[in-house]
């Protein structure tokens, strides 16, 4: 492999091109109209335009990007996340003009990504799942009726879904009709695919998710856990490595699940599958994710590995020479996902001009970064501006470094998530380790935020007068 398209942009495809260098292979970038200047570009060692700014035109172009690999001799693509990463046909394209995919086959991506599919798949390994049905659904009457068996509340899910799209939570009968449309009208919308199917919904849960590689010569491997818990509308704000509710004995039960359920696709590459655990610590599983995961720097940092090495090699056929005894955790890590959004609304993207830009440094610091000073954060794309990574020794000591950090974080020109980030990281329930998906709901509000601001602000501003009233004393000393 001596070249290598990133087929996406932001802070992955840095991610990606970084240890794309590392190993001796060069890189290629594919941007939007709108990205002509952006980070990414510039570090690549070539880059080529693919279309207009609406992903739709561009970085979704799986025909341009084949076109493109073509035209400069690539030996293969990495898709990063989001985009072509779950698109199954784009694998198969790769597949058929012999370009490398760095991820699963087409058929693994094809499987895991019905979450009722999945659940057939894994049926016969006798992993635990909610209780629901494993059938597509539309009729009102048929929903009532399996939702009085499994009980109240019930939670309705796309089969196609993701990112919390097409989710629904329904309390009660009375509401069960008018929730199903609107899942079913968001799912068609979303991934071009009505399936709804319905499931127990589990109260206050802990979303835990397990790092998995494999490669073709029948190796797989767990790289532990990560808790991913922190959450607004289903999507993950804060995850960490490893899971403070975790012991030995069910980390390792959980961990067999999840090579398990790799084995039930034929899984190759990276993949991360996705549990949820109960309040009795029992653990259910949910749906695999069939590429590398938003927040896997926190698993590179507690295992000592180099994620996007192992899927590299992976995809140039080499058998990993780690074995699972070989892999100890090692410290705690911790990742905020700095999103341009507004906590004090709602969490809703604020697109805007970075006037300021400047990013913590240090030790224990890690920034995987999509932006600089002076850009434009444009509206076509998520709002992730970066994620900002801390390690520590114990967990305490990657909390307390996050604060720092978020402290010498500096942007100005729109809002972002890290005051939120602050706010968790204070907050008793998340240094107690006593909390779940629910945590929002139950400890956050913007007049909590608010709150938070204010007496900062006031603090600041006695120091400042404390200060000044030292160094007015100073001032006032005789010249000796």
């Amino acid at each position: 492999m001596n070249k290598l398209l990133v087929a996406n942009r932001g802070e992955i495809a840095i991610r990606v091109m970084k240890t794309a260098k590392k190993m001796g292979i060069k890189s290629v970038a594919v941007f939007s109209e709108v990205d002509r200047n952006a980070p990414h570009v510039k570090f690549a060692d070539q880059a080529i335009c693919i279309g207009e700014a609406p992903s739709s035109q561009s970085y979704l172009r799986g025909d341009k990007i084949i076109e493109v690999a073509k035209k400069l001799q690539v030996d293969a693509i990495h898709p990063g996340y989001g985009f072509l990463s779950e698109n199954a046909a784009f694998a198969e394209l790769c597949e058929t003009n012999h370009i490398i995919f760095v991820g699963p086959k087409s058929k693994a991506i094809k499987i895991m990504g019905s979450k009722l599919a999945a659940k057939e798949a894994v049926k016969a390994y006798n992993i635990p799942m909610v209780p629901g049905i494993g059938e597509a659904i539309t009729d009102v009457n048929k929903a009532i009726n399996i939702a009085k068996k499994i009980g109240f509340p019930i939670l309705i899910k796309a089969s196609a879904g993701g990112g919390g799209k097409g989710m629904r939570v329904v309390e009660k009968e009375s509401e069960l009709e008018s929730q199903m449309q609107r899942a079913i009208s968001e799912a068609t919308s979303a991934f071009g695919d009505g399936s709804v199917f319905i499931e127990k919904y589990v109260t206050s849960p802990r979303h835990i998710e397990i790092q998995i590689m494999a490669d073709n010569h029948g190796h797989i491997l767990h790289f532990f856990e990560r808790e991913c818990s922190i959450q607004r509308r289903h999507q993950k704000v804060i995850e960490e490595a490893p899971s403070s509710v975790l012991t030995p004995s069910l980390r390792e039960k959980m961990g067999e699940a999840a090579i398990k359920v790799a084995k039930s696709c034929d899984y190759v590459g990276a993949g991360t599958v996705e549990f949820l655990l109960d309040n009795q610590h029992n653990f259910y599983f949910l749906e695999m994710n069939t590429r590398l995961q938003v927040e896997h720097p926190v698993t590179e940092l507690i295992s000592g590995v180099d994620l996007v090495e192992l899927q590299i090699k992976v995809a140039r056929n080499e058998p990993l020479q780690i074995q699972q005894e070989d892999l100890k955790i090692r410290g705690h890590a911790l990742e905020l996902r700095v999103y341009a959004e507004d906590p004090l609304n709602d969490f809703l993207p604020s697109v805007g001009h970075l006037e300021t830009y400047k990013i913590p440094t240090g030790k224990g610091i890690r920034v995987d970064n999509g932006f600089e000073e002076g850009m434009d954060i444009p509206i076509y794309y998520d709002p992730m501006l970066a994620k900002l990574i801390t390690y520590g020794e114990t967990r305490e000591e990657a909390i307390q470094l996050m604060i720092k950090a978020i402290d010498n974080y500096q942007v100005k020109g729109v809002e972002t998530t890290l005051a939120f980030g602050k706010f968790v990281c204070k907050h008793e329930a998340f240094k107690s380790g006593n909390f779940d998906t629910q945590f929002v709901k139950k400890h956050f509000s913007k007049e909590l935020l608010q709150n938070a601001f204010n007496d900062e602000a006031q603090l600041a501003a006695l120091i400042a007068v404390k200060q000044y009233l030292e160094d007015q004393k100073v001032l006032r000393l005789p010249n000796s």
